[in-house]
């Protein structure tokens, strides 16, 4: 029986190695010991590792059958989203919370999000100031909060929307250092020695959240109003095979899973895109030509459609994908996996970030190169930054329809530049990847070109 091969560093290091500096780790196990390996890493995580597509195929596309995606091995989100959001459930559990999440985020209701993009987008570049430079992470972090936060609880204002919004901002933020993910990997550091230590700041900052999000959830049910199309109300009208409806506990759960995973890998992924726009003068040249190709007033369709704004949005998602991992899988029955033997309970961990960096896939890998999107199509086994099979990320389309208009709202409305032309590369930030500094754009005018009207709907 042949066996995936097994990194020879003591588990300690390897998870501290894992912790501390993940992309550049997986790339050095890679070189030595090909595209499947073994890592041992403490408390969670331990597995094999997969970056190749043909094994890949095999894992996601047999997800019900030799391999199960059992939510016990997402434990480490349990902290943030609690029991039964759609990471941390199982089998029917699971596939139920699934159906009665996906309605809010695929088809036409898509486009209904539109204007609140635009809005946000809006209010958000207002702050801007000629002659200035911003963070654009902060920005693109202010955007997407505010628009899933919309989309979640719809028209949302006044003091709670606002407390619930900056909480949010705030343990987001502090969950994201390396301190906070040492704690997330090293069980026995999570001690709640008062509120003055980092795992008693967090526990409090989530029972804020958690009190807020509550009182909006038994306010609205006292008032339900079924004429409300946000998230919250789908959610709330939703009811499964045995037409159950979901408990406070369980509309929690996935509305963190919502307002976390929804706004922050989103986020750094706008930020991102708008380096290497602005990084690639022809890149810019070609997009802002495409976009001014539509006229005036063009709609969300037409633009969602743009086929170089599409290979901007697919390279951006390549070369650094915020989520380096798929969900972990786990081995049912003895199977051959493209040569290996693997037992029972054997976890499989895809690696999206070492896939996307593969040469013979993707020739200069490390090169931002938009056209590979235009040359050819990739499968869903090469090309994966939403995961694959039965725990492919729910939000994808929105995610995907979310960074098209923000990009396109926010290129044809300002003329902005790089205020650093450094190198930026990417570095952990809590369980997903950031760039390794604040990325700053100059305001350097609006751009010269009739304004863009992004909040007609497409019919």
């Amino acid at each position: 029986m042949k066996q995936p091969p097994v990194v020879q560093r003591p588990k300690f290091i390897q998870t501290l190695q894992w912790v501390f500096r993940p992309m550049p780790y997986m790339e050095e196990c890679a070189k030595h010991y090909g595209d499947i390996f073994y890592l041992k890493l403490s408390s969670f995580g331990s597995g094999v590792m997969v970056s190749n597509p043909q094994a890949l195929q095999q894992i996601l596309s047999n997800d019900t059958k030799q391999f199960s995606a059992p939510g016990e091995t997402n434990q480490i989100f349990e902290v943030f989203t609690g029991k039964y959001s759609v990471f941390t459930l199982s089998g029917a559990q699971h596939q139920r919370q699934r159906q009665l999440m996906m309605p809010p985020f695929h088809g036409d209701r898509m486009r209904t999000y539109a204007e609140t993009i635009a809005k946000v987008t809006e209010e958000i570049m207002s702050r801007w100031q000629v002659g200035e430079s911003f963070s654009a992470r902060t920005a693109t972090q202010a955007i997407t909060l505010r628009v899933i936060m919309q989309a979640v609880f719809g028209l949302y204002e006044g003091p709670r929307a606002q407390q619930l919004e900056k909480l949010l901002g705030e343990m987001l933020d502090k969950g994201s250092s390396p301190l906070s993910v040492t704690m997330l990997y090293f069980p026995f550091l999570q001690k709640d020695l008062g509120s003055w230590s980092p795992w008693g700041q967090f526990i409090r900052r989530r029972e804020q959240v958690d009190r807020l999000i509550y009182e909006e959830i038994r306010e609205r049910r006292a008032n339900f109003d079924p004429s409300r199309t946000d998230i919250l109300n789908l959610l709330m009208a939703a009811r499964d095979e045995a037409g159950e409806a979901m408990t406070d506990e369980e509309l929690r759960d996935e509305l963190m899973a919502l307002l976390t995973a929804g706004h922050e890998t989103t986020a750094t992924a706008l930020a991102w895109a708008l380096y290497w726009i602005h990084k690639i003068p022809e890149v810019r040249e070609k997009l802002l030509a495409e976009l001014d190709s539509l006229g005036d007033n063009p709609d969300s369709n037409a633009i969602f459609k743009l086929p170089y704004l599409n290979a901007v949005y697919c390279e951006t998602l390549r070369i650094y994908p915020v989520g380096m991992l798929t969900f972990p899988r786990v081995v049912q029955e003895p199977v051959n996996l493209v040569g290996y033997d693997l037992q029972p309970g054997t976890v499989l961990l895809g690696s999206i970030y070492l896939t996307h960096q593969r040469e013979d896939l993707y020739p200069e890998p490390k090169r931002f190169k938009p056209e590979r999107f235009l040359e050819r199509q990739f499968s869903p086994y090469e090309f994966l930054p939403f995961g694959g099979g039965a725990r492919r990320c729910i939000g994808f389309a929105f995610a995907q329809f979310e960074m098209k208009m923000v990009l396109a709202k926010v290129l044809s409305s300002l003329d902005l530049a790089l205020a650093d032309d450094r190198e930026v590369t990417p570095v952990r930030r809590g369980l997903v990847t950031a760039p390794n500094r604040s990325i700053q754009l100059l305001v350097k005018g609006e751009r010269k070109v009739k304004s863009r009207n992004l909040e007609t709907v497409s019919s």
